[in-house]
This record gives C-alpha cells, structure tokens and sequence, in this order.
C-alpha cells in the first residue's frame, strides 16, 4: 500500500497537475472584468460613518456654528482640542481659539457626537498627508476652510445619518 501511495505522488509531480490546475485559474480570471481602481484617478465609494479630516461648519448665513460650550473638548479622550471663548457684544458666546492637534486625535468621532450644534464634524477627506507635524496642528481658520470646502458632502452625510437614526 505505502508502495502505491508513493508512485502515484510521484506521478502527480511528473504530471505537474498542480500547475495545470493554477493556470486554469488564471485563465479564468484573466476574461473576466477588472475591478482594480485607478487611484488617484478613481476613488472607491465611503462608508457614511466614515471619520476623516476634521471640519468646522458654519449656518447659511456665514457664520459660525460653534456656540463654544466646549462639549467637544471635555469628551475628547486624547485631550486633542484646545478651546478658547468669550463673550460677544449680543451677548453670546464664540470661540476666539479652537484648535485640534491631529497627531493626537484617534478619529473616535465623540466630538462630532457631543455637539450640540453639529459645528465640529469629520468630512470625507482622508488625503491630507503633510510633509510636518507643526501642519497637522489645525488653527480655527483651517477647520473653518475645511468645512466651507466640504460642506456640500457633510451635509448629505449627516442628512442621510439623521434619517438612519429616526427610521
């Protein structure tokens, strides 16, 4: 028996039927459509709960959501936002500082949950790569530019978000 067991393994080498087997495979893969995408160029589609590059969003008036009640910053666990506040001469609150370390944030979206006001939120963008640390330090201006440039694609997410959660 183990004479038998022998000659046919050796003669499965010989007839290298394993290699018959994986070019078969490629073959068939080879007609079928590609689903590689051509990054840059194409990007894949983002999940709605997807948390990239922190943005500061304002009313449709032009100004600013953040009514400075440092939610955001209390429940931060990585201790990344740094808010400073005073009054105004109506009598409400806005922030003179708000600035996120992004070396510090781990992207656990509590900000974004804590507001009142949705004025803190993470948008689509996951590309924003820098060449030093001191430029992932974002002042209030650059989380302000950050919501004016996405502001279209935050609102649908949070819109669809909102009809998630009441369905």
């Amino acid at each position: 028996m183990k004479w038998l067991q022998h000659l046919q393994s050796h003669l499965q080498a010989w007839s290298l039927w394993e290699i018959l087997r994986g070019l078969s495979t490629t073959l068939r893969y080879f007609f079928k459509p590609k689903v590689t995408l051509r990054y840059p160029y194409e990007k894949g589609p983002l999940s709605p709960r997807f948390r990239g590059e922190h943005a500061l969003r304002r009313y449709p008036n032009g100004e600013e959501r953040c009514i400075a009640c440092k939610l955001c910053e209390a429940v931060c666990p990585a201790q990344a936002i740094v808010i400073e506040a005073e009054p105004r001469n109506d009598g409400s609150r806005r922030t003179t500082r708000y600035d996120i370390d992004m070396t510090k944030c781990i992207y656990c979206g509590l900000c974004e949950e804590a507001c009142p006001v949705d004025a803190i939120v993470e948008g689509p963008n996951f590309e924003f790569s820098t060449l030093t640390r001191h430029e992932l330090t974002y002042t209030k201006e650059k989380l302000l530019s950050n919501g004016d440039r996405w502001e279209t694609e935050i609102a649908a997410r949070l819109a669809e978000k909102n009809t998630d959660t009441n369905s």
